[in-house]
């Protein structure tokens, strides 16, 4: 009997998405890798400190008691802002800069140019949006098919428009933007004191270790990978905690230093920022009892921004002709759209020009 070869049966249809779904859960794993690492690191320094350290090398009692203390205090609000960064969900636009079903259909009718840019500014011309691209275009993100509001971005690692976002960070294996940038800031100020304190009090036994004052045990190479860690940390999380109050002080994100936002009438480095105390104020609130917490308290929803050029700093307004001025130069380039009752505040919470001066008045 001749034997005939017989065809190798097509693939199934679904194993190329099975396959697809499988190298993505292997990348989320590997995205968590970093997390680990830090969480391992952590966990030694709490050992090599506690156990080694001031357990079984300090002498003195209340010395030891006042270490431990201080040392579980600076690790709890590290762990605590750690967590929240990692664990605290983007937040995405609302749902009132989604396209409807019928202004999806007439963009994807449209040729690219112009005609699309009318469906879109037809669907953004009631919402409080004010950047635009290089190109004087509506801001669009077409993966996730919504208008960007100011200062959103889409994450290629999260797959999502994150608003206000500042980078993606795979130290927390997490977007930090609006809703945990306080998170991240208190993350870096915690573990900048973890590490000053840890290295400030294992110097001296770290001294002890170079002139073999230090009996030669484990602690001794714990007491000295503790110091050298520490001190490295420090050196790297001070720059870059230093950078971030630099851009919590001017209102900016990371994105936005190295691509300035673009409004209507030009490019503008400063656009957002309302001086160093409304800007403080945006990220951490008005309730400084919140402040050292890693709660939120942040202003507004995220989804819009006062600017110095669309709302005028009544700060700023000191003259008559400062006023004349900007409702000159502004006003005509923005149209009138509404800020949300937690940002529209910050703009009126210090009396204006003309208020000032008719107090003045009266009590002449």
């Amino acid at each position: 009997m001749r034997c005939e070869k017989m065809a190798a049966p097509p693939p199934p249809a679904g194993s190329a998405g099975a396959w697809g779904g499988v190298r993505r859960r292997c990348q989320r794993l590997l995205y968590w890798v970093p997390v680990l690492f830090i969480s391992s690191i952590l966990c030694w320094s709490y050992y090599a400190y506690v156990t080694q350290l001031c357990l079984r090398e300090c002498r003195q009692g209340g010395g030891k008691v006042v270490c431990l203390v201080a040392y579980h205090i600076f690790f709890m609000l590290f762990v605590w802002s750690y967590w929240k960064t990692i664990f605290t969900l983007p937040m995405n636009p609302s749902k009132e800069f989604h396209l409807s079903y019928s202004d999806k259909e007439s963009l994807e009718r449209e040729p690219r140019g112009e005609s699309q840019q009318e469906v879109l500014r037809r669907a953004a011309k009631d919402l409080p949006i004010y950047t635009r691209t290089m190109s004087g275009a509506i801001r669009y993100c077409d993966r996730c098919h919504l208008v960007k509001p100011d200062r959103c971005h889409h994450c290629s690692v999260c797959d999502k428009c994150i608003l206000k976002m500042d980078h993606h960070c795979p130290w927390v294996n997490n977007c930090v933007g609006f809703s945990n940038y306080k998170f991240f800031l208190l993350f870096l100020a915690y573990s900048l004191l973890y590490c000053l304190f840890i290295a400030a009090t294992d110097l001296q036994y770290f001294i002890k270790f170079w002139t073999n004052g230090l009996p030669d045990t484990q602690a001794k190479f714990h007491i000295m990978f503790l110091f050298f860690a520490a001190a490295m940390f420090s050196v790297s999380l001070s720059s870059l905690f230093g950078y971030h109050c630099w851009l919590v002080s001017k209102n900016k994100s990371t994105l936005e230093v190295f691509r300035a936002p673009i409004f209507r009438h030009r490019t503008d480095k400063n656009g957002f920022s309302l001086g160093f105390s409304k800007n403080l104020r945006q990220v951490f609130g008005d309730e400084k009892k919140y402040w050292l917490l890693p709660v939120f308290s942040s202003l507004g929803d995220g989804c819009s921004f006062p600017t110095c050029l669309v709302n005028q700093d009544p700060e700023q307004a000191s003259t008559p002709g400062a006023l004349n001025s900007t409702s000159k130069n502004e006003t005509h380039l923005f149209p009138a759209k509404p800020l949300r009752d937690s940002q529209s505040h910050l703009l009126t919470d210090t009396p204006s020009w003309s208020e000032t001066s008719e107090k003045a008045e009266k009590g002449k």
